[in-house]
């Protein structure tokens, strides 16, 4: 339960300092999507650590306003799906190799976001007791009540699905109010802006919208998944301080795909 009161914050940018009077913010529970690929920064593999500490910030201040915040992370930083001609590698047996990657990524959020203070749990859809716990649905949710920040690793737990998958999943099992996909730019647009200045972006689309204009938020798998449950998106720039606390609190940021 959200007290009701008004909460005072500051974000913080590479140049200023912002005050802002927020109100309560508009959703109670989300699932925040992120790509591996995030976690590089500016190196070309791996994980790095200035990214880890903003994330961890940026999830910080809104557990600070009461939301209740679940993660999905990629494995892009780590190991990428290959071609099985060139790698002999058969595709089931890759996916398996990224669902590690994703629980490494997870492991790395899990101590950045401990350093600053928020409790977290790690579950993992393969059995590893050593480091996470097993995937239940209902320990997921009484984490989240309890206040936990609860990271999602290893997908699906299957071959053949993505992590836009296991999070569009995720999101509908623990009853969350919507999806936020954080990526590096500002939304979705009717090309992609770093390679065509001209792409059109969108503030509004419906699940419909997308389908016709092909327009790539996700995997179709985890697209459909939102669409029949009716399960709002919002693609927005996660590597703008501020951003995500913007989102929950109703700022307009990003694009918003509903039905």
């Amino acid at each position: 339960m959200i007290n009701c009161q008004i909460f005072f914050i500051s974000l913080h940018t590479k140049s200023k300092r912002f005050p802002f009077q927020l109100m309560l913010p508009k959703y109670s529970r989300i699932l925040l999507k992120l790509s591996g690929e995030s976690l590089m920064g500016e190196k070309s593999y791996g994980i790095d650590p200035h990214m880890l500490d903003q994330y961890a910030q940026e999830i910080k201040e809104i557990t600070n306003v009461g939301v209740q915040v679940a993660i999905v992370i990629g494995g892009g930083n780590i190991y990428r799906g290959m071609n099985e001609q060139q790698t002999g590698i058969e595709r089931a047996q890759g996916d398996y190799m990224g669902m590690l990657a994703t629980v490494i990524n997870g492991m790395a959020l899990q101590a950045a976001l401990e350093k600053v203070g928020v409790n977290t749990r790690l579950l993992s859809a393969i059995k590893m007791e050593q480091v996470a716990e097993p995937y239940i649905r209902r320990r997921a949710m009484r984490h989240l009540e309890k206040g936990r920040v609860v990271i999602f690793g290893a997908g699906t737990g299957n071959p053949y699905f993505t992590t836009d998958t296991a999070g569009s999943l995720r999101a509908i099992e623990i009853k969350a109010d919507i999806i936020l996909k954080g990526t590096r730019v500002d939304g979705i647009y009717s090309a992609d802006p770093e390679k065509d200045p001209t792409a059109k972006r969108y503030e509004k689309l419906t699940f419909d919208q997308v389908i016709a204009q092909n327009l790539k938020v996700m995997d179709m798998t985890a697209f459909t998944l939102c669409k029949e449950n009716d399960l709002p998106i919002i693609v927005f720039d996660m590597n703008q301080t501020g951003n995500l606390l913007r989102v929950v609190v109703g700022q307009s940021i990003g694009t918003v795909v509903s039905s």
